[in-house]
């Protein structure tokens, strides 16, 4: 593949509905949920052999820094680019660009997730391929993930015209983006055919990200253009602290996408998961045939006894009798018990904890 294309990993902090296992200090990338991996040394090693470790850069903030240094020594220390503070993934993705274009300004970027589940990886890299070369014509490209339910908790875009096909995947024009829609107008959308899940990767050209922040955010681009003057010089770190909290905190999505010129959509099933809560895990854990998950370190398997459909996290035995539908997960200094369709619902425990002084559980 091209010299010129770059992998950048967004790696920052979230995951509240993975409570209590996704903490502030230990965010869901960091953990092994699905494999013996973490979420982040997955998205690193599914590149390869696409992306070489020299063309993967990660941003994320100074928390998080040396510990995925050490996850993935593989990848050159001066790769990870370093937030002063979390401001959402526009300037996030803005100052890591910036970096990468000053370096080549030739680059073509793959701005990819660092905690999400991708089952068909071989497939995953032929996509990435050609969202390369679509890209390299100016397109914003986004992967559009073929729905598989109405569901309510993801943005989703409408495809129009097709433009082309290139090794055997078809891109389209993106036509909008409807940010997480009710569950009539979701069960609207998948019934068309029309529209794909917004995975939120996307493939451009450094030059065309500039573009479009110069177009949509210019106080921002303006900012960027300060930031990228000073990359690799002594005066980087510095200047970087004196700006960065003059970049204005919102999403890509918003701040880019819902308003870019020439954007298209690859619509791809490659078994992708964002693993957005613990309900999430039965559709990418194998399940006995009760329909039951266990996962963690204990020496011996979890006890399920006359138990269905239940997921069962935990680093010793733990044992499930005449159960279903059950979420456990049990760490050394809290247990989650929920029913399996309220699992959704953590996020907002996350938020009392966060109201009524229990820091030590965040």
């Amino acid at each position: 593949m091209n010299e010129h294309y770059y992998a950048l990993i967004l790696a920052g902090g979230g995951g509240t509905r993975l409570w209590p296992m996704s903490r502030k200090d230990t965010p869901k990338q960091f953990l092994p949920l699905i494999e013996d991996e973490t979420l982040f040394q997955t998205s690193i090693r599914r590149l390869s052999p696409l992306f070489t470790p020299d063309r993967i850069y990660v941003v994320t903030g100074r928390g998080y820094v040396d510990e995925l240094r050490s996850q993935t020594p593989e990848v050159p220390a001066e790769n990870f680019i370093v937030e002063p503070s979390a401001r959402d993934s526009a300037p996030a993705a803005g100052l890591a660009i910036s970096v990468i274009q000053k370096r080549d300004p030739d680059a073509i970027i793959a701005m990819l997730t660092s905690d999400h589940h991708i089952a068909q990886k071989e497939k995953f890299r032929d996509v990435l391929s050609a969202a390369g070369q679509v890209a390299s014509d100016g397109y914003i490209v986004t992967l559009g993930i073929s729905p598989s339910s109405p569901a309510t908790g993801f943005g989703y875009i409408e495809q129009g015209a097709l433009l082309g096909e290139y090794l055997g995947f078809s891109y389209h024009n993106a036509v909008r983006f409807t940010e997480k829609p009710d569950l009539v107008r979701a069960t609207q959308f998948v019934a068309s055919g029309k529209y794909s899940w917004n995975s939120g990767m996307f493939i451009w050209k450094a030059s065309t990200a500039m573009h479009e922040f110069e177009r949509q955010q210019p106080n921002m681009f303006a900012v960027l253009q300060d930031i990228q003057s000073a990359v690799d010089t002594p005066q980087f770190a510095i200047k970087l602290e004196q700006v960065w909290n003059d970049l204005s905190k919102i999403s890509i999505d918003f701040a880019i996408m819902e308003g870019a010129e020439r954007m298209a959509v690859i619509p791809v099933d490659i078994g992708w998961s964002d693993v957005g809560a613990w309900d999430a895990l039965f559709e990418v854990v194998p399940q006995d045939r009760f329909g039951n998950c266990t996962r963690g370190a204990s020496p011996r398997e979890h006890v399920v006894l006359d138990t269905r459909n239940t997921l069962v996290f935990s680093d010793r035995l733990t044992v499930a009798i005449g159960v279903q539908d059950i979420v456990l997960i049990d760490t050394e200094d809290a247990i989650l018990i929920c029913n399996r369709d309220r699992a959704q619902d953590v996020k907002a425990v996350v938020q009392f904890l966060k109201e009524n002084g229990y820091d030590e559980y965040l």
